[in-house]
């Protein structure tokens, strides 16, 4: 018989749910993609609701249903935070008391009701959150024995730990405790330079390479205590999340100099440069931290794996990787809470019930994260009649990348919409904006026409794993975005970015539009890319439009960015990949083997801006 494991991660930020059968990962969503509010927070009744019809299955053939976080000792770090608050914790109080004591404490119930009266009362478990986390990590991961890193904003009590995993066991050896939080350290400067926590994080990796690392000095001297080992205690002084209020307080405002930026005003050099000095801080603090896990497990361990939402900082992922600590390094593509569900799931058929783990040949369980929906044929060209959209059929895969590959060399920007949806917040081909990574203007096309968003944000190259090295410094591959390296050498076009932010007056757009490769469109301002390597055993569709394009063109490297606009989640439907496709200035939307052309669809129209849907981020 065999046994099926449901995680949820919900209530905190990008809920999700995850479904494992007899430690195969079935399917794995988050619920923003269903609900089209971006970070999600709420229990993912679709989520839950599309892995259960994915497995084909109904409540009463789960074994066990998990939810990726201890209520109890969340409780007890809440009570602790109060007393220690004093008479200063109303706004603490007030803004954690509905969520803590009319949800998370009773988790058991909520996930019940999403079950319409099945009896799975005895079935809820729940598991501590960088348990999760490190289960994310470790057992999908190809490895037989690695060490274990998990670091984020806060689970309980801990936000950084060191673990092992050997065959179906992990064990966490160190950890951090709140309020001492990289994450939240990283948070605050995402605050105050005038992005949105949790989902502004990326911008301000983004514009890092803008600055110079000024503050650095700064902020190891008042902020951020680190230790030879990595460990490290934050100046709580300069803070004030542990009051349930701000990420930063007055005094941590006169430390740089002015208040915060506001967000959407313009972006001055202060917050490059305070961008700059904390990527450095978390990049030196990660590697130390590694180096520990490294003298933790042995020398005869030489694999790492990690989570948590720090671990999606693939820049300082790229440095771990130049530093060579561990021979091989596995990211969980879903690094963050979405993941956490598919811990808590894995965690409890593996370590909770002793089952068998075997690893394959150095190949991981992830199935490139490609777990979410996918349409058919049949039901996309059912949904463009129905609604009298024109597109061509093309019946011969070949000819399909062969006519995607013409498009992307004529200079078109194309929404590439096929297979399963990934898991994770990045797109890995199935759910992505596609475009040359040739044209010089490509990068600022993207952004401003439409992504709608901040133009200095860089995008990333997909490249066919066999090139990489052809293209970038990396002798890794990176199929899930997760890995930053400088673009080679020999396709470096020099040019002093210091001198032309000072052309420019500090204005990053005319910076942006700079040749700098020959492939500018996803070469960022410091010459590095994230890059995706793609092969053809995890996506065939993907590589074979890579593969028409380089026999095309010689090159074989395209842009990559997700299919959405600002504030929007990734798409996740036909009719969402439509509605972003007329609502942009993208020229051609493929839906599986059709492709549609913005210039022959019917007059588009909507009775209010959609840009009202989404908030911006």
């Amino acid at each position: 018989m065999s046994v099926y494991v449901l995680g949820i991660s919900a209530l905190y930020h990008d809920s999700a749910a995850a479904l494992v059968k007899d430690g195969e990962i079935i399917a794995a969503a988050q619920e923003e993609r269903f609900t089209r509010v971006k970070h999600d927070f709420s229990m993912p009744s679709h989520a839950i609701k599309f892995c259960m019809e994915q497995g084909k299955i109904s409540g009463g053939d789960l074994t066990a249903v998990v939810y990726y976080d201890n209520p109890i000792l969340t409780l007890e770090r809440f009570l602790k935070n109060l007393q220690f608050a004093g008479a200063d914790s109303e706004d603490l109080f007030q803004f954690s008391y509905e969520s803590l004591f009319q949800k998370k404490m009773w988790i058991h119930k909520l996930i019940e009701k999403e079950f319409d009266g099945e009896s799975i009362e005895d079935k809820i478990y729940i598991t501590e959150h960088h348990i999760s986390h490190a289960s994310s990590a470790f057992f999908p991961s190809p490895f037989k024995r690695a060490a274990i890193i998990t670091i984020d904003g806060v689970g309980e009590w801990a936000t950084t730990t060191v673990g092992y995993g050997c065959d179906n066991n992990i064990h966490l050896y160190r950890e951090i405790d709140y309020p001492h939080s990289l994450g939240m350290l990283y948070s605050a400067f995402t605050y105050f330079c005038g992005f949105k926590v949790n989902s502004g994080d990326y911008k301000l990796m983004g514009l890092a390479p803008y600055g110079t690392p000024v503050y650095y000095s700064l902020i190891k001297e008042h902020l951020i205590d680190v230790k030879p080992d990595g460990s490290y205690c934050l100046n709580m002084d300069y803070f004030d999340y542990q009051y349930g209020r701000c990420m930063t307080n007055d005094k941590f405002a006169e430390l740089f100099g002015g208040e915060r930026r506001i967000p959407e005003s313009k972006i001055t050099k202060r917050e490059m440069d305070m961008a700059a000095s904390v990527q450095k801080v978390i990049e030196e603090v990660v590697i130390l931290i590694a180096r520990t896990a490294k003298k933790l497990v042995g020398d005869d361990v030489d694999s790492l794996v990690m989570a948590g939402g720090v671990a999606l900082n693939c820049v300082a992922n790229g440095v771990l990787v130049r530093e060579k600590i561990f021979k091989n390094i596995w990211i969980q593509p879903a690094a963050g809470d979405a993941g956490g569900a598919l811990g808590a799931a894995l965690y409890y058929y593996y370590q909770y019930c002793g089952q068998n783990r075997y690893v394959d040949g150095g190949v991981d369980k992830q199935k490139g994260s490609y777990l979410g929906p996918e349409f058919s044929e049949d039901f996309m060209k059912g949904y463009c009649d129905q609604r009298g959209y024109r597109y061509h059929l093309f019946s011969q895969s070949k000819d399909l990348y062969d006519k995607i590959a013409q498009l992307i060399d004529e200079g078109k920007v194309i929404g590439l919409f096929e297979g399963r949806m990934e898991y994770g917040p990045r797109a890995l081909g199935n759910r992505s904006i596609i475009g040359d990574a040739r044209s010089a203007q490509m990068q600022s096309k993207l952004n401003l026409k439409i992504k709608y968003r901040e133009s200095f944000r860089p995008f990333a190259p997909s490249v066919l794993e066999e090139d990489v090295e052809k293209y970038f410094a990396l002798d890794v591959q990176s199929p899930y975005m997760l890995v930053c390296a400088d673009v080679k050498d020999d396709l470096k076009i020099p040019f002093d970015l210091n001198e032309e932010m000072v052309k420019t007056n500090q204005d990053m757009l005319p910076v942006v539009n700079i040749t700098r490769s020959s492939i500018p469109a996803v070469t960022h301002i410091d010459y590095s890319a994230r890059i995706q390597t793609v092969s053809e055993e995890n996506n065939p569709v993907y590589y074979g439009i890579l593969k028409a394009f380089k026999e095309r063109t010689g090159c074989s490297v395209i842009i990559n960015t997700s299919f959405n606009v600002r504030g929007e989640p990734i798409v996740c439907t036909p009719e969402d990949a439509y509605l972003c496709f007329m609502r942009t200035e993208m020229d051609v939307l493929v839906l599986g083997n059709l492709i549609l052309i913005k210039d022959e669809q019917p007059l588009f129209q909507e009775k209010e801006d959609w840009r009202k849907l989404y908030a911006l981020d």
